[in-house]
């Protein structure tokens, strides 16, 4: 079966090899200018004379067959220092826009906004995304795998958003500093998108199928410069930080300790295309909580990385694998453990050939007998074909002089793990075909054999059909101590299939099936586990969404398991489970003040018991300062004893106050019987200038019951951006 997908995906790879450029007759001319340009929402500067505009908008949902019906009109310009973009964005009726606050990186459909996209290298695989919401909000992240965005990786760069009576400007400086391209290419990918939700509109420069996000990099148009664009010169920016604290472990009655902390990060661009970003005694106390799940799975759950230091260029790292096989995952590293100090060379040597490697040295912690490690991590990318790409990854984690663990009352940490692979990225010229195809193998003391991973995936996209297909190895002897492997000794096939129906008339603007299957065997391919899975799903017009579902489930366990992962009793090895469930799902339209989305499951559930999942989600915003949010899920189980009866509620309460879009308050509470515990989580952020914070951030953990304190700290941090 692997040969016959490696044939079929190199067919498709020599089909699309040549394909031109689908939309490279939408060009934009960008010309230097020596008039300047201030950045205060208003066209009247001298430097926006006589610029190319970007206009006639194509329409991308509801549908894509037809212009716009919401005008926008984007100009762009450069001098020595920055490129200049200015979007005029008229409303197609008067009325209050439509945004949920103030803060940075907000949730691309339920805001108004403009956002463009642009390909330094026009390889139509990776870049850089800037925009802001119709209140002045910013947008900044990184585009990787052809057009999906990181937002964590936040940059220098400033803007101002205008509104008049009919219609909101958005202006914006983005110097050469913030951003990695190549020397002498003078024809970048760029498309630009609107999104109006007032109207239920998304609208592109270039056009893009309904099917893809308006940031799919197969589909930009060319930003054509009148002249190479210049180099930023020496671009090196420090970014120091110091740090006041005090913890307080009360559940452990551990005095009060006083942190007092300095350290820093420092960006230095070797060329304009690669970066090394070094860090001393890094701190990422700033960084929000992870939003918590009720946990009733087997294995270990998986929460991203939002710490600055990993994402740039991340997904040269954090993309080799698939979601459940990860040889690489930067949450390994510094968690709960001091970091001393890390290097990491990242970005681009040519416009077919990108480059990674990181290196980060941990503390050792004495408490618990855990020696010094070091980290490295090597990554290399080579473009074929259209918009495809091979990688290569080797990862390694060495215990640093350690040779075992003397106190039989401590953890024994192994002396090293490794990583060596090698992956096949598929993506057709026209996005239509993507894949993956990946290899890789672990190296461990006493662990020769079983020890290969093999994983492939094939996907056809169109806008009424989704096609693909999956499928793993993972070997019992498979370690990745730096990864996200949460599961080994298997082999998972997964075929899925979906249709789209797009009625004329109505509200319904498209409903259809999904199916999917999801088989688990043994190396010796006896069958373990097995989710089949129905869905009927309605998209209206007005954006609001619902769709309901079957599902067959069936699984043998491996190990013993607690089905309420609550400590009362395991279910034995060997024991066999099967259940039927059905569930709804519906999500409000977004252009209304109040939004809400509610979930529903019922069903069996393991040892012949059921399961009630109940959630929802509500949201109220007073434009554009106040964001209020609540998530709640409650999860009812019933089952035979030791069991019995069990209850869990997750409780998330939000407030998001946005005095300006530089001073933000941010109020976060989670309740979690099933952890037993309450997490306060307050943080103060003032952005005093681009990319430099003050922050106060203060965290309480509670016992649910009786509400009695566990912890408590409160940590003040500044941090400053400076380039030299």
């Amino acid at each position: 079966m692997l040969r016959y997908l490696l044939l079929l995906s190199f067919f498709l790879s020599c089909i699309f090899a040549h394909a031109q450029k689908i939309n490279s007759a939408h060009q934009l001319h960008i010309n230097k200018i020596t008039a300047p340009i201030q950045i205060d929402g208003e066209m009247n500067d001298a430097g926006w004379q006589d610029t190319d505009a970007a206009d006639n908008f194509f329409m991308v949902t509801p549908m894509d067959s037809s212009k716009s019906n919401v005008r926008t009109t984007v100009r762009m310009a450069y001098d020595e220092k920055n490129i200049y973009i200015i979007a005029i964005c008229y409303l197609s009726k008067t009325g209050p826009y439509m945004v949920e606050s103030l803060r940075r990186d907000f949730s691309f459909g339920r805001n108004d906004n403009f956002i463009f996209f642009i390909d330094p290298f026009d390889d139509r695989t990776n870049g850089f995304t800037f925009g802001a919401n119709a209140a002045g909000a910013q947008w900044d992240g990184s585009l990787y795998s052809g057009g999906s965005a990181d937002l964590s990786w936040d940059n220098k760069w400033v803007s101002v958003v205008k509104n008049y009576p009919d219609k909101w400007i958005f202006e914006a400086a983005i110097p050469f500093k913030t951003i990695r391209y190549k020397k002498g290419i003078t024809n970048w990918g760029i498309n630009f998108s609107r999104l109006d939700i007032r109207v239920a509109e998304k609208s592109s420069w270039a056009p893009v199928p309904r099917q893809f996000p308006t940031a799919s990099l197969a589909y930009t148009g060319t930003l054509v410069w009148d002249a190479p664009p210049p180099q930023a010169g020496p671009n090196i920016s420090i970014i120091p930080y110091v740090l006041g604290g005090v913890t307080k472990d009360y559940e452990h009655k551990i005095p009060s300790l006083y942190r007092k902390d300095i350290g820093g990060d420092a960006k230095i661009a070797i060329t304009s295309s690669l970066n090394l970003d070094l860090t001393v005694n890094p701190d990422f106390s700033q960084v929000e909580v992870d939003r918590q799940v009720t946990n009733l799975d087997r294995y270990e759950l998986f929460f991203p990385e939002k710490r600055q230091f990993f994402l740039e260029n991340a997904d040269l790292f954090a993309n080799f694998g698939n979601i459940n096989i990860r040889p690489f995952f930067s949450r390994r590293i510094g968690l709960g453990v001091p970091i001393s100090f890390g290097a990491r060379l990242s970005g681009s040597l040519s416009k077919d050939w990108r480059i990674g490697a990181m290196d980060i040295q941990t503390k050792q912690v004495p408490d618990i007998g855990l020696p010094a490690q070091n980290f490295a991590v090597f990554a290399l990318q080579r473009r074929v074909f259209a918009r495809s790409n091979i990688r290569v990854m080797f990862v390694n984690k060495e215990s640093l002089n350690y040779t075992g663990q003397k106190d039989t009352s401590k953890p024994l940490y192994s002396l090293y793990n490794r990583n060596l692979g090698i992956e096949y990225n598929l993506a057709s010229a026209n996005n239509l075909w993507t894949g993956k195809f990946m290899l890789l193998k672990s190296f461990s003391p006493n662990k020769t054999t079983n020890d290969l991973v093999q994983s492939g995936a094939l996907q056809y996209t169109t806008k009424k059909w989704i096609i693909s297909w999956l499928h793993e190895y993972v070997g019992k002897n498979y370690t990745a101590e730096v990864g996200y492997v949460p599961r080994t000794d298997y082999i998972k096939i997964n075929p899925m299939v979906s249709y789209l129906f797009f009625p004329k008339y109505g509200h319904v603007l498209s409903h259809g099936p999904l199916v999917s299957s999801t088989y688990f065997f043994t190396p010796k391919f006896k069958q373990t586990d097995n989710e089949t899975y129905i869905d009927y799903k309605f998209n209206f017009r007005n954006q609001a969404t619902f769709d309901t579902w079957i599902a067959h489930d069936y699984v043998e366990l491996l190990k013993p398991f607690d089905p309420t992962n609550s400590g009362k009793d395991t279910l034995a090895t060997g024991t066999k489970h099967s259940w039927n469930a059905w569930g709804t799902t519906f999500t409000s339209k977004p252009q209304r003040l109040f939004t809400y989305a509610f979930s529903t499951r019922y069903g069996g559930y393991y040892a012949n018991g059921t399961r009630l999942n109940l959630t929802a989600d509500l949201g109220y915003r007073f434009q554009p300062f106040v964001n209020i949010t609540l998530s709640t899920s409650y999860n009812h189980i019933d089952l035979p004893q030791p069991w019995g009866i069990t209850d869990f509620w997750l409780v998330g309460p939000r407030i998001d106050v946005t005095f300006t879009n530089t001073l933000f308050f941010t109020t976060f509470v989670q309740y979690n019987n099933q952890l037993k515990n309450i997490n306060l989580n307050t943080r103060f952020q003032w952005r005093y200038k681009p990319a430099s914070d003050f922050f106060i951030v203060y965290t309480d953990n509670y016992y649910t019951a009786p509400l009695y304190i566990r912890n408590r700290a409160l940590v003040l941090k500044f941090t400053y951006w400076w380039n030299m």
